[in-house]
């Protein structure tokens, strides 16, 4: 089922109510889902190796306490962190300042930042873990089995 992005975001809880809760595609609802969003989002940060790995490792961290308290959304929510991480770091290790199109909507040239994909490299490893990880695949599919 695709997110939905027509629920009341900003009065749910989807800690209570995980049932409203959908996977979507990719990082769908990222910024939206509450609580998760506050607990993750003050440690997602890509801006060189070392802050990426501090980061990828803190919600790594969290993507394993949810796991612990059987919270499927908050492993999810994490995963899609994890995954933003890695996306945004090679958006910026691609284009300067991130910007793949310029004012007239064309692509911006490549100018490759070997920082930045190193940030990307860093995600991207902790996103093939948590994404593979037996037990989130299986609360994944539950998940979308009991509310779509």
């Amino acid at each position: 089922m695709a997110f939905d992005y027509d629920l009341d975001f900003d009065n749910t809880d989807f800690r209570k109510k995980p049932e409203k809760y959908r996977v979507g595609r990719g990082e769908q609802g990222v910024l939206l889902v509450e609580p998760y969003k506050s607990e993750i989002l003050p440690h997602w940060r890509f801006k060189t190796p070392d802050i990426a790995k501090e980061s990828s490792e803190k919600i790594y961290e969290l993507f394993e306490e949810y796991k612990k308290v059987d919270d499927f959304a908050g492993m999810d929510m994490a995963r899609k962190f994890i995954q933003m991480g890695y996306t945004r770091a090679r958006r910026y290790a691609n284009y300067k300042g991130g910007k793949k199109y310029d004012d007239e909507g064309k692509i911006n040239e490549r100018d490759i930042d070997e920082e930045k994909a190193e940030s990307a490299r860093i995600f991207e490893e902790k996103w093939k873990v948590v994404r593979t990880d037996e037990e989130y695949l299986k609360k994944k599919k539950a998940h979308q089995k009991k509310y779509g």
